[in-house]
């Protein structure tokens, strides 16, 4: 299988350094959170970043949907909540995945119907199936 697109970034220095895209795209200050004992401020999380990208996955694959269903949205946000947990089996750390997705235009069962269709087809939600919890919700 070959690459249709291959991306980079680098991170130093762990929750206390910095990610770069190797094209400088981006460029952020990594913070450690209070609620993890850190001292917060400004920068972002990896937690955050992952947040972003699932958002942006999902959304990008709704919209292959809808296109294939010929459905009429007539918008749509996705909004993707990245839950850091204690993972009570190694006494380490987990994450876990809310997706409240908002499509505006159709009934409540065709937007399970979308989203479901989404999930399935979303990279991130592929690449994700089985090893983190994953919420769908339609807001």
């Amino acid at each position: 299988m070959s690459a249709l697109f291959t991306t980079s970034a680098t991170a130093t220095g762990g929750r206390k350094g910095r990610v770069a895209s190797d094209d400088k795209v981006l460029d952020l200050q990594l913070v450690s959170p209070k609620e993890l004992g850190g001292p917060g401020g400004e920068g972002t999380t990896p937690e955050q970043l992952f947040a972003a990208g699932y958002s942006a996955c999902f959304d990008g694959a709704l919209d292959v949907i809808i296109l294939k269903e010929k459905a009429e949205v007539s918008s749509t946000s996705v909004k993707a909540d990245v839950h850091f947990l204690k993972d009570e089996s190694d006494d380490g750390y987990k994450i876990a995945v809310t997706i409240n997705a908002h499509l505006e235009g159709v009934d409540e069962e065709t937007a399970k119907d979308l989203i479901d269709k989404a999930h399935a087809f979303c990279p991130y939600s592929k690449a994700t199936n089985g090893n983190i919890d994953v919420e769908l919700n339609i807001i």
